[in-house]
Parts: C-alpha cells; structure tokens; sequence
C-alpha cells in the first residue's frame, strides 16, 4: 500500500490491513477514513478489524462507504465533515483509491 498525497491534510491509498495500521500511524497518519463498504469481495479485510488497529494505535477512524446505493454525491458532505474534525493528516482507503479521490475532488471544487 502506497499513499498517494492529494493535499497537506489527506492521503487515499488502496485497500489497507490491519497489519498495516501501525506504519500508517508511524508515517505520521492521525486518522482514518474507509471509503470501502465491507464484504465488497471474498477475503477483504472487515472495516472493525482495520478501526480496531488504527484505535490501537490512537488513531480516529471513520467509515463512510461508496457503492452503488451509497455513491459519491450522497457521500461527499459525510467525507467533508469527517475532513473537517479528524485530526489530520487523514489517510482515506477504498479497493484503489478512486472512490476516495473522487470524493476529495467532490468536496473540494
């Protein structure tokens, strides 16, 4: 998993795994938002899994899933808010980080 900076305060990657929270938070990571709805497909990691980790570590975490019944426009107030009161810098995730951009570029003009 490579993080790809999309401003100062937000970072969208790939899928993330439990195991790695702990260099998410040692990179400098304060928050997390999943962006994935789960059981999206067979052997990804569960959202309560990664939230666990990333609490370990005092990490805020947020899920705020994008799919068809959940797509970006309905979505892009949730994600701005969660921007807006996480501690940042905010680490957003989703299968490939599309969704994730495409809400960043949804709730930054």
């Amino acid at each position: 998993m490579e993080p790809t900076k999309l401003s100062e305060t937000l970072s969208v990657a790939g899928q993330v795994t439990a195991e790695e929270v702990e260099q998410l938070a040692e990179a400098g990571f304060k928050s997390i938002i999943c962006n994935r709805p789960d059981d999206e497909e067979p052997g990804q990691p569960d959202f309560a899994d990664i939230a666990a980790a990333a609490q370990a570590q005092g990490m805020e975490v947020r899920h705020i899933p994008v799919d068809a019944m959940h797509p970006v426009e309905m979505q892009k107030d949730e994600f701005a808010r969660a921007l807006a009161e996480m501690p940042a810098p905010v680490l957003a995730y989703c299968r490939t980080g599309n969704r994730c951009t495409m809400l960043h570029h949804a709730v930054s003009g």
